[in-house]
Parts: C-alpha cells; sequence; structure tokens
C-alpha cells in the first residue's frame, strides 16, 4: 500500500459523532437494555442512521464497545482499592461497583447468553478482566483472615451477577458478603 492510499488518523468531526454516539448508547443502553432501538441511540446522538452504522456496522459492535470499556472500568477498579484500606472493605467496594455494572446494564445478563455472534467474545471478556481482579482482592482478604479460604472467586463473581441483575436491591449481596466472613471462634456457622 502507497503512502497516499494509507489511512490517516481519525477526523476531528468523525472522532466527536463517534464519541456523541458512545454516550448516547450509554444512556440509551443503561436505560432501555441492550435491545434497544438504533434509531433512539442515533436520535440521542444528534446522528443520522448511516453514521451510526458507519461506525458500528453492527448492532453488536455498538453493544461491545460501551459494555467492554464498562467493564475494563470496573476490573481496573480492583488495583485502585487494593491497596486503598482494609482488604475486606476493599473487596466490598470493587462488589458494589461490578453490582453497578450489573445491575445498570438492563440486557447485560442477555448479552452475555445470546446467540448474537457479534456478542460472542462478551463472556470470555467478562471473565478475562473481572476474575482476577477479583480473585487478586479476594486472595488478600482471605490472607487477613477477613474472608474464608474456601471461597472460590469465580463462584462469587457468577452469584453477584446473578444476584445483581435480579433485583435493584443490594440486600441479597450484603446476606452473601456477610457469609464470605470467617467463623468466630465459637460460632455455629461452618
Amino acid at each position: 500500500m502507497s503512502a497516499a492510499s494509507a489511512p490517516g488518523p481519525e477526523r476531528a468531526d468523525a472522532r466527536a459523532r463517534r464519541e456523541s454516539i458512545l454516550r448516547a448508547a450509554k444512556d440509551v443502553l443503561a436505560r432501555s437494555g441492550v435491545n434497544a432501538p438504533v434509531r433512539e441511540i442515533a436520535d440521542e446522538a444528534g446522528v443520522g442512521i448511516a453514521t451510526l452504522y458507519r461506525h458500528f456496522p453492527q448492532r453488536a459492535d455498538l453493544v461491545l464497545a460501551i459494555l467492554d470499556t464498562e467493564i475494563d472500568d470496573v476490573a481496573d477498579a480492583a488495583l485502585r482499592l487494593v491497596d486503598s484500606g482494609p482488604p475486606r472493605q476493599a473487596l466490598e467496594e470493587w462488589v458494589e461497583s461490578f453490582t453497578r455494572l450489573v445491575a445498570t446494564k438492563k440486557g447485560l445478563a442477555a448479552a452475555l447468553r445470546s446467540d448474537d455472534p457479534g456478542l460472542a467474545a462478551l463472556p470470555a471478556h467478562l471473565r478475562e478482566r473481572i476474575l482476577p481482579s477479583l480473585t487478586t482482592l479476594l486472595d488478600r482478604a482471605v490472607a487477613s483472615g477477613d474472608v474464608r479460604p474456601d471461597v472460590d472467586a469465580e463462584d462469587l463473581m457468577l452469584a453477584v451477577a446473578d444476584l445483581s441483575h435480579r433485583s435493584t436491591s443490594n440486600s441479597m449481596i450484603r446476606v452473601l458478603l456477610d457469609g464470605l466472613a470467617t467463623p468466630r471462634p465459637g460460632s455455629t456457622r461452618p
């Protein structure tokens, strides 16, 4: 390919439209779920449907762009929390951020189980990014003696995700987190 035909950097106006689409999609997906009409996203972004499809040829491309970024943000939060305070508190704060991700993304659970080939990479991305973050925080809480050593990070991730998308209440998450505590001497809990 000659230098003349090589693609150049994205134009500022195209980049601004793409960012506008992503912001609108984030709002619409939070409000209406991953199956929201693409027209609703384009209208909220102030662009035509053709412009949206030029940037995101498939609905799955747009969903992945939003969810991947948010999954990465939650995973990265563990790095900030790991040395921020007591291990159990850091774990609980991180679980809250993961809970918000799942609870506020209507249709995230459906997207994770979707047959859409464009969304096939989403479950693996979630596991690859979320599981190591959770494992780091969980291992630290176990090492401090605050959390039982028999807690499996993947089981905890799946339980939190399942509880988060089923209810807007965090009461069951609180019960789950309380159940992680190392039993006190004389306790009848296993």
